[in-house]
């Protein structure tokens, strides 16, 4: 996500960089460009203009060009602007004071909101709530069976009624079920539209009206860009939004409607969508964000997704493997797994400071799956032991694995350089509070 948009930016900067003094003359060239790049990113053209006017204005207010570092100081300026335009703060769903809370999912044909009701209903469900799905749309083939599929998937229960009954009766019977049973999490997944109507909007209305949800969820498909955020205006005047989830974020490389949705709606953005799994569901945060578009990383959500997959006595057992010098292929392997359930290298790689958009860093899943091939092709005795693996034994690997004897050599050098580096650590506390749960190699 934003891509494009980063790769522009640090063009601009590292042009500014390179002209050694930054004048008010040449800020204005360079936020010329920033202004060119957001309207590439499909940012509304408002924002566009807004944005650059307001970060000149703090340029010139905090006499950035009598600074030491001026164009660093710009950067922080345009890193600051970035985070108010994309709201500020991270704003959480709203739980209800007492359950069940109801979360009641709105949008337009296509744009992902039975998908992000299985999101919403794993991801509570890993935080000890018992959800419920209902199927509020009546009008769409096989929305009612894709719907029961999901909550399947991901353990939720489900709620539906067959026959003539009406969207509003629906929601009403699945808020009794929903006490009668004990779910504390209600997703109410309500009918769209290929557009607009007042059919849509009067249903809509009355459903809210009657089930007085916590939170009325605008989900948007992020690749659709301003006509995203032009459909979230009109639902927000109809209906009024508690904020928005935007989808398919992992494949816009523009992010234009990340950008413009809380100015021009004027609702938070609450949660993103980073893929098609059901554990693909992100909370926003506009600070994180606002670092990533700039090419700066996200250490910290980094960390929380690497936290997430190791636990404590997994830590122990390899930090003990480590001292001892035992760490060997099987460790390696497992290392692998973990790194890949950690989301897209991609996207993980994004997260690392710096390394976004490096020439010749970006990962293939293809190699990890390589790896694990040749390493599942070993015997258990050359996996402890990868020195008793000579000549004849990586060519029967290579033919096992379906792979080359260089590309065996390869891996087996680059496990030589992984340990070497691994010695570096004195003691795997320093990864755990790294959030060091996957080797930091590269393929």
């Amino acid at each position: 996500m934003f891509e494009t948009l980063t790769e522009k930016l640090q063009k601009t900067f590292k042009k500014l960089r390179g002209q050694g003094k930054l004048t008010e003359r040449n800020m204005r060239d360079g936020l010329r460009e920033v202004r060119l790049a957001l309207l590439e990113a499909d940012v509304n053209y408002k924002v566009a203009k807004q944005f650059v006017e307001d970060v000149e204005q703090a340029a010139v207010g905090k006499r950035v060009f009598e600074s030491v570092t001026p164009t660093q100081q710009l950067i922080k300026i345009v890193h600051d602007e970035l985070v108010r335009i994309l709201g500020d703060r991270t704003v959480e769903i709203r739980m209800a004071p007492s359950p069940p809370t109801i979360v009641m999912l709105v949008g337009l044909h296509g744009s992902g909101k039975t998908t992000t009701a299985g999101k919403l209903a794993n991801m509570y469900r890993s935080k000890g709530h018992s959800p419920l799905l209902v199927a509020a749309d009546v009008y769409r083939p096989a929305a009612v069976d894709q719907l029961r599929i999901v909550a399947e998937q991901v353990g939720a229960a489900f709620f539906s009624k067959t026959g003539s009954v009406s969207p509003i009766a629906i929601c009403k019977q699945a808020g009794g079920e929903a006490k009668r049973n004990g779910h504390d999490f209600v997703v109410l997944d309500t009918a769209g539209r290929l557009h607009v109507d007042d059919q849509l909007m009067t249903e809509l209305r009355n459903i809210k009206d009657a089930l007085k949800p916590d939170e009325v969820l605008f989900v948007a498909d992020a690749m659709t860009g301003q006509d995203a955020v032009k459909a979230a205006v009109t639902f927000n005047t109809n209906i009024e939004l508690t904020g928005v989830i935007l989808t398919k974020m992992d494949g816009d490389a523009r992010g234009g409607a990340a950008l413009s949705v809380k100015r021009i709606v004027g609702c938070p953005i609450k949660l993103v969508g980073v893929g098609e799994k059901l554990d693909a569901i992100e909370q926003f945060h506009p600070e994180r964000m606002a670092s990533r578009i700039l090419g700066m990383g996200d250490v910290v959500s980094l960390v929380e997704k690497a936290q997430s997959s190791i636990d404590e006595e997994e830590a122990r057992r390899l930090e003990e493997k480590l001292r001892k010098q035992q760490f060997n292929l099987e460790d390696f392997v497992e290392q692998l797994r973990r790194l890949r359930s950690l989301g897209p290298l991609d996207q993980v790689v994004s997260m690392i400071p710096g390394m976004a958009h490096v020439k010749g860093i970006q990962p293939d899943e293809r190699d990890l799956v390589r790896v694990e091939a040749i390493i599942n092709s070993m015997t258990i005795v050359e996996r402890r032991n990868p020195n008793v693996i000579d000549g004849s034994r990586r060519r029967r690997i290579a033919r096992g694995s379906g792979t080359t004897v260089q590309e065996v050599n390869a891996l087996l050098k680059q496990f030589d350089q992984v340990k070497k580096m691994m010695k570096n650590f004195s003691k795997l506390g320093k990864m755990r509070k790294a959030g060091a749960g996957a080797l930091p190699f590269k393929l």
